[in-house]
């Protein structure tokens, strides 16, 4: 279940594919809602179900950023070089950010006519109302340019996840698909 120096443990590997599907999944949503029309069938569930969605995402990331605090990261591989090194962890912590930020702006645009969200009809997250004047259209604007430069950040962590497998040939994916890494391994390739 926990990472070690050489792997990522099964919780922070559930965490990381499950956000990955969630917020490739709540784009796909938000771009396909954005043009139904009033009676389409799915004008209202859409909107509520990427808002059920986007609360339940934001529960998950807050629990996934405390275990991510107990947990250690593991080491670098020595393919890495130090410009990946710290464009790596440039990227993660944009991530991260990014979708905190695309959450709190979908939050301030669903609650500025003062109702609050309903989430999947269990529970309802209260409103603020509205803090600044044209709160839904700004905030809407901000969560659509955010959302794209989310999308875009996230297909560029894949292909550098891609090009570490087929073209370094090293085990950057391998380790965050679960493929266990043993010692006695990196230790024979350090030495070929």
């Amino acid at each position: 279940m926990n990472n070690t120096n050489l792997n990522y443990g099964s919780v922070s590997i559930f965490f990381h594919w499950l956000s990955a599907l969630t917020v490739f999944g709540l784009f796909a949503l938000g771009f396909y809602m954005v043009d139904l029309t009033y009676y389409h069938p799915w004008y209202k569930t859409a909107p509520e179900l990427h808002k059920s969605i986007g609360i339940t995402f934001f529960l998950l990331m807050i629990f996934r950023l405390l275990w991510r605090s107990t947990q250690i990261t593991p080491s670098h591989l020595a393919s890495h070089t130090s410009l990946e090194q710290k464009a790596g962890k440039i990227t993660h912590t944009l991530l991260l950010l990014l979708i905190f930020m695309v959450m709190i702006t979908g939050y301030l645009i669903s609650t500025a006519d003062g109702r609050g969200i309903e989430v999947f009809e269990l529970i309802m997250i209260p409103a603020l109302g509205s803090m600044i004047e044209n709160q839904e259209d700004i905030a809407g604007l901000i969560h659509q340019w955010l959302a794209y430069l989310l999308i875009a950040l996230a297909t560029l962590h894949a292909l550098a996840a891609l090009k570490h497998h087929f073209i370094d040939k090293d085990n950057t994916l391998n380790r965050i698909i679960g493929k266990r890494q043993k010692l006695e391994s990196i230790n024979e390739k350090t030495v070929n």
